[in-house]
């Protein structure tokens, strides 16, 4: 298992928690998401021979939010 966290912008509400949450939750070999609103970042648990670090980047992306 590799973790990350990842700085995101855009995220200010529930519904933007839900939202990557969910998508990012939602890919095939991730152990862990958790969403800081505060902080705006994003921190993920994920097996990185499942799932690349880009598609999880990708996903939030497709949310509508900005990974630096």
């Amino acid at each position: 298992m590799e973790k990350v966290t990842l700085n995101v912008s855009g995220m200010s509400c529930g519904h933007c928690v839900k939202a990557v949450e969910g998508s990012v939750g939602a890919l095939e070999g991730i152990n862990g998401v958790k969403v800081n609103l505060e902080f705006k970042t994003v921190e993920v648990e994920f097996n990185n021979a499942i799932v690349s670090l880009e598609k999880i980047k990708e996903t939030i992306d497709d949310q509508g939010y900005d990974v630096a």
